[in-house]
């Protein structure tokens, strides 16, 4: 068995899942977890974020259910309104990340949330990848080159073929079966639960 995750790096909710998922995998240290970018903000979805003025209150609904934060950076970004979210940018991110160091993708994952949620920084920027990179003690020459070369159409159309429509989701796949442990926030011991009536 093992997990796969599928999330986009500029979704709150996704952000938001990041310690459930970090809970999952301490716990399950034997399933190996796949991680797809999902494509949220694409064509002419990558408009200045000040156009999705929803964000701010659902954020607010975020942290409350959840417990999720927000750092200031990233607030300031917010309300200064001009930054456009590139959901391809950021899946050429993570697919850079996850060719470094595939068994790690999931704290990868995490990691991008945290630089752009906490830190502000663009998932646009190969300044972003360089840091997390070193941060994972990566080659960070390497993973910016592949940065700038990854093509992230497989992710998507695997999201796609998924029938994955929200993030994020989380499925635990046996054989050529496929369950969903989470679609949206679940804690860890919800999706420790459904786990286990999978008979694990």
């Amino acid at each position: 068995m093992k997990l796969l995750y599928v999330f986009d790096a500029y979704c709150g909710w996704s952000h938001a899942f990041s310690g459930t998922l970090q809970a999952v995998t301490a716990r399950h240290p034997e399933l190996p977890v796949e991680v797809v970018s999902g494509g949220l903000f694409t064509g002419d979805r990558r408009v200045p974020i000040r156009e999705f003025g929803f964000i701010k209150d659902a954020n607010v609904q975020v942290t409350a259910r959840t417990g999720a934060r927000f750092g200031e950076a990233f607030t300031a970004l917010l309300d200064e309104g001009t930054f456009v979210m590139d959901s391809e940018a950021a899946a050429r991110g993570l697919i850079a990340l996850r060719q470094a160091a595939p068994e790690r993708a999931a704290e990868l994952a995490v990691a991008m949330q945290s630089a752009f949620f906490h830190d502000g920084a663009s998932l646009s920027d190969p300044r972003t990848y360089r840091t997390i990179a070193e941060d994972f003690g990566l080659d960070a020459d390497a993973v910016v080159a592949a940065f700038e070369t990854a093509t992230p159409e497989a992710d998507f159309q695997l999201a796609a073929r998924l029938g994955v429509t929200g993030f994020p989701t989380l499925i635990a796949v046996r054989g050529s079966e496929r369950y969903a442990l989470a679609r949206g926030h679940a804690s860890a011991d919800e999706v420790e639960q459904r786990l286990a009536a999978l008979g694990r």
